[in-house]
């Protein structure tokens, strides 16, 4: 049933019991409060153009990055290049610096303001060479005790040959590895885009955050049309199909919080966007501090471990 046609079947439904005579008392109070709720459930529901606009603001050309929000969030900052075997891979930005007085690792996808720059960093593509300088980073971090921040805007790990021939889906996988492993705090925040395994290879936190107008799901909505329609230009039925702005994330549960962002986009005011994220990532930060790292490390792991449902097939399912 389409959006509108559901709300006038509740408004409908709802008239006719509100002007039934009140004999069945608090049964009656209760479906009414109930189809209520229903209601008001539906009209705080993205639209399938809120949706769509979130896509657009996710990715537009003038959001600020991850470099943009270092230099407004963190003091004394140190990039850190290199993954000590292959290449310095500039899709990934990782360093060291200071956050309210405190130590912290960052890293984070970086996609380039103009052809250039967007060619040199693969337009926030990265290959395994950006992985493993991101686990060199996160290992040192956990060696010295700074908690680790992340700031994922990708859309998704460089799918290309050599990045396959380089190995990767291991470099993903040893990245997530490497994370559930650690007993440091850890917290990641989509800026951007936060497509697949791309994303999900620097975003296994204690707690993760969402920019109000990103995105965040396992394909982009143009795979996801090419691969359902066979037309990547139903991009915009596919985005409304699998919902990957933030509302839904927080309620399907793969995040925990929604970071405010400045009411036309975080393009609109970088400043403004920054002091909103660096407010949230403190506030993430101080819940985290004194928590013992074999506890930090124990729940980062059930909770990955928890999402997510398997269904067992029936005999007769298992039998056609």
């Amino acid at each position: 049933m389409a959006r509108d046609e559901e709300v006038l079947h509740l408004r409908d439904r709802l008239s006719r019991l509100r002007s039934l005579p009140l004999l069945r008392g608090a049964r009656l109070s209760g479906e009414l409060e109930r189809l209520q709720r229903q209601l008001e459930r539906i009209a705080a529901e993205p639209t399938d153009e809120d949706i769509w606009r979130s896509v657009e603001l996710a990715r537009h050309p003038d959001r600020p990055y991850t470099l943009d929000y270092v230099e407004r969030m963190l003091e004394d900052w140190v990039e850190l290049h290199g993954d000590r075997s292959r290449a310095d891979d500039a899709a990934l930005v990782t360093g060291l610096g200071r956050a309210n007085g405190r130590t912290v690792a960052l890293i984070g996808h970086q996609k380039g303001r103009d052809i250039h720059e967007r060619t040199k960093r693969n337009f926030g593509m990265a290959y395994p060479e950006g992985y493993q300088k991101a686990m060199r980073v996160m290992e040192l971090a956990d060696r010295h005790g700074f908690p680790l921040i992340t700031l994922v805007d990708t859309p998704g790990a460089y799918p290309g040959v050599a990045a396959e021939q380089h190995g990767q889906g291991g470099a993903i996988a040893w990245s997530q590895a490497l994370m559930a492993r650690l007993k440091i705090p850890v917290v990641s925040c989509i800026i951007g885009e936060g497509g697949s395994g791309g994303a999900i290879a620097i975003a296994l936190a204690d707690r993760v955050l969402m920019q109000q107008n990103a995105i965040y799901s396992v394909i982009s909505p143009e795979g996801c049309a090419a691969i359902l329609w066979r037309d990547a230009a139903e991009a915009r039925k596919a985005a409304a199909a699998f919902k990957p702005d933030a509302l839904h994330c927080l309620e399907l549960g793969v995040i925990d919080a929604i970071v405010p962002e400045p009411a036309d986009g975080a393009h609109t005011d970088p400043d403004a966007a920054a002091r909103l994220l660096a407010d949230s990532l403190g506030e993430a930060l101080e819940e985290l501090h004194g928590v013992p790292g074999d506890e930090l490390r124990r729940r980062r792991r059930a909770r990955f471990r928890s999402m997510g449902a398997l269904q067992e097939p029936s005999l007769t399912q298992a039998g056609t």
